[in-house]
């Protein structure tokens, strides 16, 4: 690695925890010889997580995407799933995989989560489902999402892959809707290289019964395959590491938050600069620093080239939105969501992780505001 790449700091790096912790249990899975089909540390993990995120219950599996996936086919929709423009492109992947036809609310430009406002008019008869996403960590109006849904005997099923560990109204944020889905993928507050999961609120034994046999090729034994599944599994070598990093993530959200504050702290009161809003019935946990640009004396692109040219990897994220991709754009128009279009313009994340030094954040903000 040359000296420039040492010096280089992106947008986010990985969690690990002391090398030694995980390779004590590189010993037992060496011993075992199991090294995946739902192991020891697997089905350890299931449970240490069940209980850390305060749900009823929950499915591991190999990906955040697998478990969307799998989840909707679980779910058996039908028609169209309204969901947001502004997300990771795997959110809206998921439900056209399952053969549905996503239909597209726009956001609200406080905390940039579905428009609960505009999402009743989208319902037709052919809706089964709405899929809304956590967006930054920031959550969901699950209350009102939660009545329109019961009033037209809809599913809710949340894209959580930004709110691992967070808690709202002193709930487990896992335990909203029909179901939530977690990624753990090696970029996120939690990992376990890669990963996800499905969670419910209560205890759903018959939906957990469907995405094990969904993520296991629809196998129920050795001679009898109930249905069309998948390659969903976690291994052990990823349940390991979930292990080693459950047991450092409050030290890893209580660092992402010292990073967090001194942003806020360098970058409050400046025109132009918008920064997340504190939700007091949320127990964050510090996932992205997402900062709009909106009428700065800089676009958004020309901060994002300036800290380009000083080894600053911040993220256009989320852009384009998902309606204006390749693959969707002659189906949707991005301009019948102006305010995901907007925000997709506007919005930089900002370098956030637990060993960011306060003096590289220091550095960063001074190169926004020069």
């Amino acid at each position: 690695m040359s000296d420039i790449e040492k010096n280089i700091i992106n947008v986010t790096k990985a969690s690990l925890p002391p090398l030694d912790e995980y390779t004590q249990m590189l010993r037992d899975i060496w011993d075992s010889a199991w090294l995946t089909n739902m192991g020891k540390y697997h089905e350890e993990l299931r449970e240490e997580l069940t209980k850390y995120l305060k749900v009823g219950s929950l499915q591991l599996f190999v990906n955040g995407h697998s478990a969307l996936e799998f989840l909707i086919q679980a779910m058996e929709l039908s028609g169209e799933v309204i969901t947001t423009p502004f997300s990771f492109a795997s959110t809206t992947h998921a439900i056209v995989r399952n053969g549905l036809k996503p239909v597209f609310c726009d956001i609200n430009l406080k905390d940039y989560t579905i428009d609960t406002d505009k999402l009743e008019s989208l319902i037709t008869e052919k809706t089964s489902a709405i899929v809304p996403v956590h967006v930054y960590g920031n959550v969901c109006d699950v209350e009102k999402i939660q009545e329109i849904a019961d009033r037209h005997h809809l599913k809710v099923l949340y894209d959580a892959a930004h709110t691992f560990g967070e808690e709202y109204k002193g709930k487990g944020i896992g335990t909203f809707g029909d179901a939530s889905m977690f990624s753990f993928h090696a970029t996120k507050v939690f990992n376990s290289i890669e990963g996800g999961a499905v969670t419910t609120g209560e205890k759903n034994e018959k939906l957990m019964a469907k995405l094990y046999e969904l993520k296991n090729f629809g196998i129920l034994g050795q001679e009898e395959v109930a249905s069309v599944g998948g390659n969903g599994k976690m291994n052990e070598f990823a349940a390991a590491m979930g292990l080693c990093n459950l047991r450092h993530v409050s030290e890893y959200i209580e660092k992402r938050k010292t990073v967090f504050e001194r942003y806020m702290e360098n970058l409050s009161g400046v025109p132009g600069i918008i920064l997340p809003e504190e939700n007091p019935d949320l127990k964050p946990n510090y996932a992205y620093m997402p900062v709009r640009f909106h009428e700065f004396g800089k676009s958004r692109d020309e901060v994002w080239a300036a800290l380009k040219g000083g080894n600053v990897n911040a993220r256009k994220y989320f852009y384009p939105c998902i309606n204006a991709y390749g693959c969707y754009r002659d189906q949707y128009d991005v301009n019948d969501t102006p305010r995901a279009l907007l925000a997709s313009l506007e919005i930089l994340t900002l370098p956030i992780y637990p060993d960011l030094s306060l003096e590289d954040v220091d550095r960063i903000c001074m190169m926004i505001l020069n």
